[in-house]
């Protein structure tokens, strides 16, 4: 594993975050940042940061609620106009006026809006599965397991739960799915494995019966902004029929499939080279 700052920053509200800071603050090269979706943190990014932080500085912040950021006493905040300003603001703290995003289904919703409130911010963007339109199974999926605590007396058993829970990963070794067990639990005070996030952030969504906004107009203003979009062909997020309407939307669009893939690839698999590749023109 590349060697990372573990650092903080005081949101607008107050509240502390934080981030994992890779790389050289002084390099020429774009610096990236990576975006985790509903309920992951910066650890999920730990390989991809490895392999791009020897030429480039590297941000992988946890939003607030998840990881070792602290949670919001008001689960209304939860919210993704929150998050975008929370992103905003750090961008302004760690000094990045131009960057390139890498984000995973909620991340790549909050790398369209960027798109949207702070379009000179955007170098590239990656868009790992997910589109302007939301499959509704795969909303249903998400929130019946995010909004309630399950633990797990040991870490065979959170492994066990998570193959049970997230059968299409494109998780190949037993190395692996404890990788991602590590990133999905921490220990509580009663010795047992809990979620890494506060349950409470699934309550705006099922305020909302699971209802994704139209997400269109976002996509449309990346207008002629490099972008890489990736799908997994399993997934219950990204539709197919979705896939193809954005590159008719946006003819320059890349796209990449990713072979026995749910939601979402771990971009570890052969065809996310794609990614490595398409960062490395910033």
């Amino acid at each position: 594993m590349a060697a990372f700052r573990e650092r903080y920053l005081t949101a607008q509200d107050g509240l502390r975050l934080y981030f994992r800071d890779y790389g050289d603050p002084l390099s020429a090269r774009a610096p990236l940042l990576c975006l985790t979706g509903i309920v992951r943190n910066s650890a999920d990014f730990a390989d991809l940061a490895a392999r791009h932080a020897g030429e480039r500085r590297v941000i992988c912040p946890d939003y607030r609620g998840r990881g070792r950021s602290a949670y919001d006493s008001d689960w209304r905040n939860y919210d993704p106009f929150v998050y975008a300003n929370d992103i905003a603001h750090l961008m302004a703290a760690t000094g990045i006026d131009r960057v390139v995003v890498v984000g995973t289904s909620l991340g790549a919703a909050l790398a369209m809006g960027l798109a949207v409130l702070k379009p000179a911010l955007l170098a590239g963007i990656v868009l790992n599965d997910f589109g302007p339109e939301v499959a509704s199974g795969g909303v249903s999926r998400i929130l019946d397991y995010i909004g309630a605590d399950r633990p797990q007396p040991d870490w065979p058993s959170a492994v066990h739960h998570l193959r049970e829970l997230l059968p299409t990963l494109s998780i190949r070794s037993d190395e692996g799915w404890l990788k991602m067990a590590h990133g999905t639990y921490r220990q509580g005070a009663d010795g047992r494995l809990h979620f890494d996030w506060d349950v409470n952030l699934a309550r705006p969504l099922a305020r909302s019966n699971g209802t994704v906004p139209d997400l269109w107009p976002y996509f449309r203003a990346l207008g002629r902004l490099p972008t890489l979009a990736l799908r997994g062909d399993l997934s219950d997020v990204l539709s197919l029929e979705t896939f193809e309407r954005m590159a008719l939307a946006k003819p320059d669009l890349l796209r990449v499939t990713v072979a026995n893939a749910g939601h979402a690839p771990t971009l570890n698999e052969p065809e996310a080279a794609a990614v490595d590749e398409f960062i490395r023109r910033f």
